[in-house]
């Protein structure tokens, strides 16, 4: 039998002759990454961004006779449910009117346990005068449609002394929760004001007086007045320099 090849033969088998080579063309170099990103690179018209086009017609076609018509009116839980006589009906620029034909002029309102009072946070010791709806400025008993003091800390944050919270002091049960409407804007509470607050152990929310009132209404009519509290700043408060 014949001998077995050498290992430098079985090298020299293995190796690709000339004539069984791949074409060159497929030696060439891969394309590189900037080369492959723009030809990827999409075009898009202007018309596939166009605003739509609104419909030609509203007409929905003729009512519907089925009996499986949704009344959105009874999907309205709070509709039976009698608004609060304290509620809110309209903010004026120096002060409110309630649900209960009670107007309220050149002062806040406080609204707790079903009941309304006049408030006046801004009197202080101080003589530094702020005003409502552009009235007079007023004197130290809050007279002429304004009011002596401010509002605002050296941060200006909304501040207010201690003494502007007697009625939630008394009154039990307390609610569980108070808004407070700063006025035209909304003011960040100091943290000396928030503190008193917690420790009366009531909540504290804070928004501009248009929508705390609105939030009064709708909290106060589904949890009761009792659980819920306001303190609203007129819309027309301007603060003292």
């Amino acid at each position: 039998m014949p001998p077995p090849p050498s290992p430098h033969a079985l090298i020299r088998t293995l190796r690709p002759s000339t004539s069984s080579a791949l074409p060159r063309s497929l030696y060439r170099r891969a394309p590189t990454p900037a080369a492959r990103i723009s030809r990827c690179t999409l075009t898009i018209s202007h018309s596939q961004f166009s605003p739509s086009k609104p419909p030609a017609s509203h007409d929905r076609g003729p009512a519907s006779t089925e009996d499986t018509q949704t009344d959105f009116g009874a999907l309205n839980v709070l509709g039976a449910v009698a608004a609060p006589t304290t509620g809110i009906d309209a903010c004026t620029n120096d002060g409110f009117a309630l649900n209960s034909g009670l107007r309220v002029s050149g002062s806040g309102v406080l609204l707790v346990g079903g009941e309304a009072f006049r408030w006046r946070p801004w009197l202080r010791e101080g003589r530094v005068e702020g005003t409502i709806g552009g009235g007079g400025k007023g004197n130290d008993k809050g007279a002429g449609g304004g009011g002596v003091g401010k509002m605002r800390d050296a941060r200006g944050m909304w501040e207010v002394d201690e003494g502007a919270w007697g009625v939630l002091d008394l009154v039990w049960p307390k609610p569980d929760l108070l808004i407070v409407g700063t006025g035209p804007t909304i003011v960040p509470i100091s943290p000396k004001t928030r503190k008193h607050i917690s420790e009366l152990g009531i909540r504290l929310e804070v928004s501009d007086t248009r929508n705390a009132s609105a939030q009064f209404n709708l909290l106060a009519t589904e949890r009761g007045v009792t659980q819920v509290a306001a303190a609203l700043v007129p819309m027309g408060w301007k603060e003292g320099r």
